[in-house]
């Protein structure tokens, strides 16, 4: 699928900010980044696939976990260097923790509290 106007992939080194958000409730769930193939395969595959900085290769999100995101909708800012994804997620989980979002640290004023949602554990899920 061609997009008319896609990412500007080069911009940035091959590649463009991802910003995952549930698209009933607009929390953000995750940030993470997609390179040109990353973004030609969740198009095709209409589920969010991720370039996974840690391991150098396409990460299809919830291969491991089973916590899918179904792409509901993709839209690309005015200087083509990030990307909204809006999803629906499956299993209940984005983050790798095993929380319901990424942003679960929260500073209070005066230290970090943790207000995520534990939807599963990490070391059952992942084995580590």
């Amino acid at each position: 699928m061609i997009c008319p106007n896609p990412p500007d992939f080069e911009k940035r080194g091959g590649l463009v900010t991802a910003i995952t958000q549930d698209h009933e409730t607009g929390e953000i769930l995750m940030v993470a980044y997609m390179n040109e193939a990353a973004f030609e395969k969740t198009l095709e595959l209409g589920e969010v696939v991720y370039w996974s900085t840690s391991r150098n290769e396409l990460w299809h999100k919830g291969e491991s976990s089973g916590n899918t995101q179904i792409l509901k909708e993709l839209r690309i800012d005015c200087d083509a260097d990030a990307v909204l994804v809006r999803v629906e997620q499956k299993g209940g989980a984005a983050c790798h923790t095993g929380k319901r979002s990424c942003f679960f640290r929260v500073w209070n004023g005066e230290d970090w509290d943790d207000d995520g949602e534990q939807v599963f554990d990490p070391a059952e899920v992942y084995g580590k």
